[in-house]
């Protein structure tokens, strides 16, 4: 697969996921082009017609099997630039919240696409950022998602 150095036009959104505890929810995906393993909050891209707050609850439900109406309509937007697959994105996307009254709520990505599927290696509620995260500077992230309106 031919690596290149462009950036994707298509619009996304991510969903960072809190349990009762305050733990993270990171996705585990393997990149068989780089060969690195990243963790990140669940999200994708922005199907045609959809808005990235309609987008991130979608895609809450299908890579968690989380309810979607859980996300929260308030987001941060974050700069990105990451590769993967062998192509580098740098964008910005928005990141939103969503909290669950429960501890490690139950995460069934039952509908993940095939190439999803064939990176996916699991899950995690973190308590601190592992190697590997992404955006590096999610903790951070979460700290202005979780700061009460002024």
């Amino acid at each position: 697969m031919e690596v290149t150095d462009e950036s994707s036009d298509r619009p996304a959104a991510r969903v960072v996921c809190l349990d009762r505890d305050g733990r993270v929810l990171l996705m585990h995906w393997y990149d068989s082009v780089d060969q690195v393993e990243i963790w990140e909050p669940p999200g994708g891209g922005l199907d045609p017609g959809e808005t990235a707050l309609e987008a991130a609850r979608r895609e809450l439900t299908e890579e968690t099997g989380l309810p979607g109406e859980a996300v929260a309509d308030r987001s941060v937007e974050v700069e990105r630039d990451f590769r993967w697959l062998g192509v580098r994105y740098v964008k910005r996307e928005p990141f939103y919240l969503a909290t669950f009254g429960e501890a490690r709520p139950e995460v069934d990505p039952g509908e993940l696409t095939e190439e999803e599927r064939a990176a996916f290696r699991g899950y995690v509620w973190a308590e601190e950022p592992p190697e590997g995260l992404e955006p590096p500077g999610l903790w951070k992230v979460i700290e202005q998602l979780t700061r009460s309106p002024r």
